[in-house]
């Protein structure tokens, strides 16, 4: 029985409370770590997209001559990821430099600025790069999406 001056909760009553608020804890768990994980996945796909981007431009610019001689193995494609950032003479008039990342997007998933790399020899799904150009990048993680191929085939 309560007195009229006591104030709080029973025992039972903080029971029931902490119940409710567990189950509701063990369901939002999951939902967060499916949020977390669909955010890199867009932020993976958002890097990848910007570093072969700026692959393509750079073939592109070498192919129209601007660049100068390519190195022989290279094929036009840049030799590896810094030449993207640090940019490149062209052997235009003014001879400026032409940059083509800010900077090297990082990895969500390994959380660093390395990629696996692929040059236009390899094979289309290799994990290990032959060294002569870039001409693809992927993902080092080893984890794997819910559903599809892993993210180093993205």
């Amino acid at each position: 029985m309560k007195r009229p001056n006591q104030r709080g909760m029973t025992l039972v009553e903080l029971i029931v409370a902490f119940t409710i608020m567990l189950i509701l804890t063990t369901m939002a768990v999951p939902m967060a770590r499916y949020k977390v994980r669909v955010e890199r996945e867009r932020t993976l796909h958002h890097a990848l997209r910007e570093i072969r981007a700026a692959i393509d431009k750079y073939k592109d610019i070498c192919d129209q001559g601007y660049l100068g001689q390519p190195k022989a193995d290279t094929r036009c494609y840049p030799e590896n990821l810094d030449i993207l950032v640090e940019g490149v003479k062209t052997n235009t008039p003014d001879g400026k430099k032409m940059k083509f990342l800010r900077s090297i997007p990082r990895d969500p998933f390994t959380g660093s600025t390395e990629w696996g790399l692929r040059s236009d020899q390899d094979e289309a799904t290799a994990l290990t790069w032959g060294g002569e150009n870039v001409f693809d990048v992927y993902s080092k993680t080893t984890e794997r999406p819910h559903e599809g191929p892993p993210y180093s085939e993205w």
